[in-house]
């Protein structure tokens, strides 16, 4: 019989697809080898081949990098989109130095080694003035490659001390200052949702005029960029993160002049209101400030109107032990209807008053 010719692509280097996997949805994948010599590439399947018939029940001889990609593999049914291109951020840069190590090869104190090389690894957003990846992407990172480790080697002691997470200490802009500053710009209604109604950036782009019930507008959906492609993402599952917001009168007043036939309510990508608000701000004079930050000014106005933590919490969609659990029981009693009363009657005050300072009334928890 003919020996079967090896693929070669149009580049001229040779190429095999080999049998790895089957998803959760049925679809066999494969393992892409690519090289210019035919022989070295031989090699690299056998070697593939070989290494998957010495870990076929085996999982602790797995590299971590192999035991990356099975993790996710496994998991694609209940991981969204974003997590998991996010973990193949992290497998591609992170912790190279662990990646083609086996993981009962790994002890306590490889990944202490490894944690302090990586706290050291230069941030790729930091090209001008080199910095370090910050301890949260640091610990980001860790928590992949500890709970990669504890499914496939649970033996491993993965308790490893991290770099403290140092909350930043950051001024906020006033509400009146961010009123005058957007008023009539295009991101206008984007700004206000976000800071009066403490919307995310991923739940503004989800709105639809379909999410406005009367008075109402609710959260049934978000846009996320996964390898930049804006995904729809249902946040059904996240009960804190689908809420309801009664829609004050001015926000209200700025959706009905969006055009008749404009289906989304805010139709910019995250990157593009990010950009624009920077802008905005620097035009302006303020220091920065992020679009996500709008949010904790919201939050911040919540804490000085005195809001019971149950209903704060409820508004921005934010977790808690015992109160968020009962949450969507009791929504929009008339404890929360005063509280979303004082909140509008704030924000119209600064709005229509500019930089003069009101008496609030507050709540009573």
């Amino acid at each position: 019989m003919a020996k079967k010719k090896t693929p070669v692509l149009p580049s001229g280097n040779y190429n095999k697809k080999v049998y790895d996997y089957t998803d959760s949805s049925g679809k066999r994948i494969y393992r892409s080898f690519t090289s210019d010599d035919e022989d070295e590439l031989n090699f690299m399947v056998a070697e593939f081949k070989l290494r998957k018939k010495k870990t076929k029940g085996h999982p602790e001889r797995m590299t971590l990098n192999e035991a990356i990609t099975k993790y996710i593999s496994t998991s694609d049914a209940v991981l969204g989109a974003k997590t998991i291109e996010e973990y193949e951020k992290i497998q591609k840069n992170g912790f190279q130095m662990l990646m083609d190590v086996e993981l009962e090869k790994i002890t306590k104190e490889l990944l202490i080694e490894a944690v302090n090389t990586e706290a050291k690894r230069p941030c790729k957003r930091h090209t001008k003035n080199p910095k370090p990846i910050s301890p949260k992407t640091l610990k980001n990172e860790y928590g992949l490659i500890s709970s990669v480790i504890k499914r496939y080697c649970p033996g491993v002691d993965t308790n490893v001390t991290l770099p403290a997470v140092q909350p930043p200490i950051k001024s906020l802009l006033p509400p009146e200052v961010i009123f005058e500053i957007v008023k009539g710009e295009e991101i206008e209604l984007a700004v206000l949702i976000a800071m009066w109604l403490s919307f995310s950036a991923s739940e503004l782009r989800g709105l639809k005029r379909s999410s406005i019930h009367g008075n109402y507008i609710q959260i049934d959906q978000v846009i996320v960029d996964v390898r930049n492609t804006p995904v729809e993402k249902d946040v059904a599952k996240v009960d804190t993160r689908k809420r309801k917001h009664r829609i004050p009168p001015y926000i209200k007043e700025l959706i009905d002049m969006l055009p008749e036939d404009q289906e989304y309510l805010i139709p910019f990508s995250a990157s593009v209101l990010s950009k624009r608000w920077t802008r905005l701000l620097k035009r302006n004079g303020l220091p920065h400030m992020t679009f996500h930050e709008l949010r904790h000014v919201n939050a911040s106005v919540m804490a000085t109107l005195h809001i019971p933590d149950k209903y704060a919490m409820e508004r921005g969609g934010w977790k808690s032990d015992k109160v968020m659990k009962q949450t969507y029981t009791h929504t929009f009693d008339e404890v929360r209807e005063k509280s979303d009363e004082i909140i509008d009657d704030f924000f119209e005050r600064r709005r229509k008053m500019g930089e003069k300072i009101i008496p609030m009334r507050g709540i009573r928890q």
